[in-house]
């Protein structure tokens, strides 16, 4: 809905005073269905931000393995990250904990935490990513690199947003070691 549209429904509902004409529809329904996507729409713009970061001035990555995580069970989780390092113009490749891969010269290492909860006007719930914890380490195990994301603490806005739309600015203050 557009924004004339949401006006023209939020004039409608200050008229109709708590009932409607509208072929059985309720105010507060006819004003759910008009705020629902906007509301929405906002939540899942709100974006994660870096925390805790440590950058020990390595030259930029241009390549690394992602050690594979099976305790943090979010499935868009490593596409997420993948993405965001293409962004960074890091490539990327995925392989299971433990396996020896010559020629990975760097690892980045991921544990992630995941709570459930039902996004606004919704009676399901789903999963979503509350926080994440990235390191980067060269084959021997030196950390070159860490960075957090957290949920915003006041109001939770980034609960609704994607996961790569979350870690976007925590990949990149892992590979520049600048925080937004």
């Amino acid at each position: 809905m557009n924004k004339t549209g949401v006006i023209a429904v939020a004039a409608l509902v200050l008229l109709l005073s708590g009932c409607s004409v509208l072929g059985g529809i309720t105010t507060a329904e006819l004003l759910s269905s008009a705020a629902g996507p906007v509301a929405s729409a906002a939540l899942g713009r709100a974006s994660g931000q870096a925390s805790n970061t440590v950058h020990h001035g390595d030259a930029p990555v241009k390549a690394l393995c992602i050690e594979f995580n099976r305790s943090a069970p979010l499935p868009d989780l490593v596409p997420a990250l993948q993405a965001e390092l293409r962004s960074q113009r890091v490539d990327s490749r995925v392989y299971e904990a433990d396996t020896q891969t010559p020629g990975c010269e760097v690892w980045l290492r991921y544990a992630a935490s995941v709570e459930w909860g039902k996004p606004p006007l919704s009676d399901n719930y789903r999963p979503y990513l509350s926080s994440a914890s990235l390191s980067l380490r060269r084959a021997d195990g030196t950390v070159m690199a860490t960075s957090d994301y957290r949920l915003d603490p006041e109001m939770g806005m980034s609960r609704w947003a994607d996961t790569r739309r979350k870690l976007a600015s925590t990949v990149r203050a892992l590979i520049t070691g600048f925080e937004d």
